[in-house]
Parts: C-alpha cells; structure tokens; sequence
C-alpha cells in the first residue's frame, strides 16, 4: 500500500528539521527498511507543513514494529522539539490523508495504458 500522511513543524526549525533530515542516522535507516518503510520520502513547506510518502504492506504494522525499536525512541526525542508542542511522539501525530485519485490506476482500469503501451505511444 501507498500512504500519504501530513504533519508540521514548528516553523522555528525548518532548518534544524532539514539538516536532520540530510544525515539521517545510519541506525535509523536501517531500522526503519527492516520495519518495512518502503520508498519513503519526506516534503516540507516553508510553512512548516510535512507531508510524507511510504510504501509499506501496513502502515499500523509498521509503526509498531518501529515503536518497538530503541532507535526510534531516540530519533522521535531529537525530533520532539522541532515540532510544535503535542502529547506523544511526533510519529504518532501523523494524520494519514486519503488517496483520491491515481493516474496509473485510472489509466489501467479504463485500458487505456495497456492499449497505449500495444500501440507502442507509450515506453
């Protein structure tokens, strides 16, 4: 599945938030491919606003798989501060947006990507 989540940092810290973000502990990496985040990136505004992609077979299952990780506890304390003041993790704020609209599913429920690629306009 594809998730899409949006969160906010405080606008005090983008910087701090981006370098962070350019050196993601080596640690927090991996823990974060084992705990089946796939394809995960990361956008913030100039308003503070974070939006997040992730490919992962259960978004549920893979946050808890990463809240069991001492790593996570440590990165999620980093990172509590340059969020706005808020009980919990910033992890745990995410708000998962609903995914209305696909162009490569839309395409192929109407055939029209198969019948393009068959045609060759399509590479």
């Amino acid at each position: 599945m594809r998730v899409c989540f949006r969160s906010a940092v405080d606008v005090q810290h983008l910087i701090a938030y981006r370098k962070a973000h350019a050196a993601v502990w080596p640690e927090m990496l991996l823990a974060l491919k084992e705990a089946g985040w796939n394809d995960y990136t990361l956008h913030l505004g100039d308003d503070g606003l974070l939006i997040g992609f992730v490919e992962c077979d259960d978004l549920d299952a893979a946050r808890a798989r990463m809240a069991l990780t001492e790593v996570n506890a440590r990165w999620q304390k980093e990172m509590a501060r340059l969020f706005p003041a808020a009980e919990g993790n910033p992890d745990e704020g995410f708000i998962v947006m609903e995914e209305v609209f696909s162009l490569e599913d839309q395409l192929a429920a109407a055939g029209i990507l198969d019948a393009h690629i068959n045609e060759g306009k399509v590479k």
